[in-house]
């Protein structure tokens, strides 16, 4: 028998509280994130808004009916040439790793990226001393397209990061597996 796969739906503002509180957990305790104050819930509404508004994902994982973790696609650059490049974002709750919701998530997130018309998926992932995340997104397709050293300081130390690059669509619009 198979373990039942993993819940992934559209976020709705419902779910913000525990994206919220997910996330929280990585602005306090690791240098996933390079943020300092956790967002709000309000705050989350408001980006969940904005990425809706772009026709863009943000989706939720279900583990025991709740909300064990997110993904969403965002612009990879404000500019207008960037228009069609996205950065693909992907937190689980701490205690909802090694259940396949990462990789539900994320193959969630690169098939609406691509049904969305975007064409390519930048990951900015940071070296948390950890090579996890390094290994689902080459998984998923994506190859290194940088390394960028000492970028980030937090928790007392300086943090580099991986840019990491995938295509989504070709140039005549066709999705790429």
């Amino acid at each position: 028998m198979t373990a039942p796969q993993p819940a992934v739906r559209p976020a709705t503002p419902s779910d913000l509280k525990a994206v919220a509180d997910i996330y929280t957990h990585y602005v306090r305790h690791s240098v996933a994130t390079f943020e300092g104050i956790p967002p709000t819930a309000a705050a989350w509404e408001g980006r969940l808004d904005d990425l809706t508004a772009r026709k863009l994902p943000f989706l939720v994982a279900e583990s025991d009916g709740a909300v064990a973790g997110f993904a969403y696609a965002s612009p990879w650059r404000p500019k207008p040439a960037y228009r069609n490049t996205v950065e693909d974002t992907l937190y689980l709750a701490p205690d909802a790793t090694g259940r396949g919701l990462g990789t539900a998530l994320l193959e969630a997130v690169i098939t609406e990226s691509a049904r969305a018309g975007m064409r390519q998926m930048i990951a900015v992932i940071a070296d948390t001393g950890s090579d996890a995340s390094r290994a689902l997104h080459r998984r998923f397709g994506f190859t290194d397209a940088g390394h960028l050293v000492q970028v980030g300081y937090k928790h007392g130390r300086w943090i580099d990061t991986f840019l990491m690059q995938r295509a989504l669509t070709t140039e005549h619009g066709r999705q790429v597996r």
